[in-house]
């Protein structure tokens, strides 16, 4: 049955995925109705015929998400925990992962920037901010029928995010000193693992959730600076895992003082 009462800014699936992933419109025009993920960053188009009006997400459950790799817990001793810069080319998606840094307790800045302009501004913020991760984010995709997901001309916004990152390692080259998380959904995983990147997305070329990147710097914000991140258990937290995220191995980025 077709659903004649879908507006802007209601919550729809689509029929032709099975229902996979919740939507919000944010605009119909000419009969199409333009889409946006509201847990994954992702954007789609649609005829109504294919949508199913439904309920607005639930909020997030960040509780099992926030453990990082702390394992002195006396009361003698304090945490410095690291300092995150998050650039964001998606307004909505950033305060997500703004209000999820705030419940981890770990300190955060977010810049929302166009994905063109992100390599022009990164290095002014750096400087200005000095923090210990930069993620790197906002919307990709792979345009699979352009071609070879070897060329980066086939992605949406990967070689912005490409040159943003080589733009931070242009200021920090030391992957200790600086942690780079970067990608959206589909992101050409392996070009932004050697432009510099710790993490990144997407070695299947999956959509990733919005709070992908954020869940993997608060792991490392809240892991102290002598112990090695579990790599293969940070990328389980996230939404699809390693199909989703990878990244290359190193330690935290928590200070631990004492005494309290």
């Amino acid at each position: 049955m077709i659903c004649l009462e879908i507006n802007k800014g209601d919550f729809v699936t689509r029929k032709s995925y099975n229902h996979d992933t919740v939507f919000k419109v944010i605009n119909i025009k000419n009969g199409i109705y333009y889409l946006k993920g509201a847990e994954v960053r992702l954007y789609a188009d649609s005829d109504i015929s294919d949508l199913v009006k439904c309920d607005k997400p639930k909020e997030e459950d960040y509780s099992k998400d926030v453990r990082g790799g702390k394992s002195l817990t006396s009361e003698d001793f304090f945490y410095l925990p690291g300092k995150i810069l998050h650039i964001d080319g998606d307004s909505e998606y950033l305060e997500k992962c703004l209000k999820y840094y705030k419940y981890a307790g770990v300190y955060a800045i977010g810049k929302k920037i166009k994905e063109e302009d992100m390599y022009e501004q990164v290095g002014l913020l750096l400087k200005e901010y000095k923090p210990d991760i930069l993620i790197i984010t906002g919307h990709d995709a792979y345009y699979k029928k352009k071609g070879s997901i070897k060329d980066n001309d086939n992605y949406k916004n990967t070689k912005n995010f490409i040159k943003a990152v080589k733009a931070a390692r242009n200021y920090e080259k030391s992957h200790d000193k600086l942690v780079i998380i970067a990608g959206a959904c589909q992101s050409n995983y392996e070009e932004l693992i050697m432009a510099g990147a710790n993490y990144a997305s997407s070695p299947k070329r999956v959509n990733i959730h919005a709070l992908d990147p954020a869940i993997i710097a608060v792991t490392i914000a809240l892991t102290e600076r002598n112990k090695e991140v579990d790599l293969k258990e940070t990328l389980e937290k996230t939404k699809y895992g390693k199909d989703g995220m990878g990244g290359i191995m190193g330690n935290g980025l928590m200070y631990v003082g004492y005494p309290r």
